[in-house]
């Protein structure tokens, strides 16, 4: 037994992280969450390093990063910007965050896909803005099309409206038009 417990009296020192290098993860932090829309907590034990690697990649692709964090100091980073910390998400595992650059429904899409494939991943909640989300709620929000679909989705409601006022303006001068010329007719 004492061997044991000299490897892990080691292996906690070995973990023991420097004050600068703490400062450098709470610079990395705060830099990525003033970039971020949106957060998205998960908890990742059991993933293998491939699946990681595959799960980094996706969330790439989504633009946006995943990334393993410390806790606390990711704590320290998210006071010091003002936004609230979900204090109850991060209490059941090694926690690992999705930060959405451009289009939150898309590295949330990636995060819950590979959530259905893999039980070693857990999405936990995230923050959108100043407002904490639910698991179920970051799954809702996957659902969302992307940002570029929705804008046309909008531009099409928007201009509909306006397409059928012009059809009915036409269609009335039209009227207007044929009135007025089977008058000319059937007055010559």
């Amino acid at each position: 037994m004492p061997n044991r417990e000299a490897f892990q009296v080691r292996r906690c020192l070995d973990l023991a992280i420097s004050k600068e290098r703490k400062e450098e993860l709470v610079a990395q932090y705060t830099e990525l969450l003033q970039g971020s829309q949106a957060l998205i907590i998960t908890e990742y034990r059991g993933l293998t390093n491939a699946e990681m690697i595959q799960l980094r990649r996706k969330v790439r692709q989504a633009n946006g990063v995943y990334r393993v964090t410390k806790v606390t100091l990711l704590k320290r980073a998210m006071e010091a910007l003002g936004m609230p910390f979900p204090e109850e998400t991060f209490h059941h595992g090694p926690v690992a965050l999705g930060f959405c650059f451009d289009d939150a429904p898309s590295v949330a899409k990636a995060l819950t896909e590979m959530a259905e494939k893999s039980e070693a991943l857990v999405i936990r909640g995230g923050v959108l803005g100043n407002r904490l989300l639910t698991a179920e709620e970051v799954k809702s929000l996957a659902t969302l099309p992307p940002l570029e679909v929705l804008f046309a989705q909008i531009l099409g409601v928007i201009s509909s409206p306006a397409a059928n006022l012009a059809g009915v303006i036409s269609a009335g001068t039209a009227q207007v038009v044929n009135v007025l010329h089977a008058y000319a007719q059937q007055s010559e």
